[in-house]
């Protein structure tokens, strides 16, 4: 019988870290599992208590998508404490390769393969083929990336976009930022949009209604606005969605993203049906004299699992080797 080789690709955020392996030649990953971050000291820690789960050997490279900014061999994850030298990790889990990139350019480089099946329309408009497509989505923090077509391939775009600055849209958000600003020195997209936008925004929201504010887990938030129980935490998601909303729309116009706006993270799924009839698709068109211009442009929910060990498959492919942060042994066995 012929050796198979595997390659081994992970999703690594700010609370979960997703693994799978990936045989050679194959485009489709096997033995996903998900592992809680802060149940493991370090990522080289995590990614061997994986690899000694499924028990197909050690792969010769691999593939890891983080929740931090790229750019360079020396890493620190945004949301986590874990900090890491790519070479090293490579080193020491004894890979012949190893690319790390940014989780959502992972999750953008996965886009092209999401057909209606894995993906959940919210409003009108239709992607047109031929133009940038982007993403972004709530979950630790706030993701946001995009892919351009260049030829036969697609270019991913490596941003932070979810630390831009959010400007208030209405007199009540108005409230809610300037209390923000008491706390945090910059309020970001992800300040608002985010898991701990969620947990923020109900504080500032009870403290308005109530004179002190409560402070709740983003999925306590979120059970009491669901299960009706909550004014306060109902107007706190509904917040949270006019705000995405804006968010999503102001990305569509930056990038031209007539091919389409995907939703990702962990947050929006969890609450479908109260997104669907929130103000978040009225908001991503409320944009002025470009309301029809969005209006056109077609907004999904990525509703499949693991999207982003998809994208890191693909980064695997040599047309993405300048995607990322690359380490390769000097001489390989």
């Amino acid at each position: 019988m012929q050796q198979v080789n595997y390659s081994l690709v992970a999703d690594i955020g700010g609370t979960n870290a997703r693994f799978a392996m990936v045989a050679d030649g194959a485009s489709v990953a096997i033995e996903p599992r998900n592992l809680t971050c802060a149940d493991y000291e370090t990522i080289v820690d995590a990614t061997l208590t994986y690899l000694d789960l499924v028990a197909l050997g050690r792969p010769w490279q691999a593939a890891m998508s983080i929740a931090s900014p790229v750019t360079g061999d020396a890493l620190n994850m945004t949301n986590h404490s874990w900090s890491f030298s790519v070479s090293e990790t490579r080193e020491s889990l004894g890979l012949q390769h190893l690319k790390v990139l940014n989780d959502y350019t992972a999750l953008a480089l996965a886009l092209p393969t999401l057909d209606d099946s894995r993906r959940i329309q919210v409003g009108g408009g239709a992607g047109l083929a031929g133009y940038p497509v982007a993403v972004l989505g709530p979950g630790t923090g706030l993701g946001v990336s995009g892919i351009v077509p260049a030829g036969d391939h697609w270019v991913p775009l490596e941003t932070e976009g979810g630390h831009a600055s959010y400007g208030p849209l209405d007199a009540r958000e108005q409230m809610i930022i300037e209390i923000m600003r008491e706390r945090l020195e910059h309020v970001s997209a992800e300040s608002l949009v985010s898991g701990r936008g969620l947990s923020l925004i109900y504080e500032v929201i009870t403290r308005l209604e109530q004179g002190e504010g409560t402070r709740l887990t983003p999925g306590e938030v979120t059970e009491r606005a669901l299960t009706l129980e909550c004014p306060l935490a109902m107007e706190t998601l509904s917040v949270f969605c006019n705000v995405f909303g804006t968010v999503a729309g102001n990305l569509a116009l930056t990038l031209g993203a007539r091919g389409g706006v995907y939703i990702g993270g962990g947050i929006i799924p969890r609450m479908i049906d109260f997104f669907m009839r929130s103000g978040f698709r009225e908001r991503f068109e409320k944009h002025g004299r470009l309301t029809p211009y969005l209006r056109a442009i077609p907004t999904y929910i990525i509703n499949t699992d693991y999207p982003a060990l998809t994208g890191a498959i693909v980064a695997l492919g040599q047309a993405y080797a300048n995607v990322g942060v690359s380490s390769h042994a000097s001489h390989p066995a």
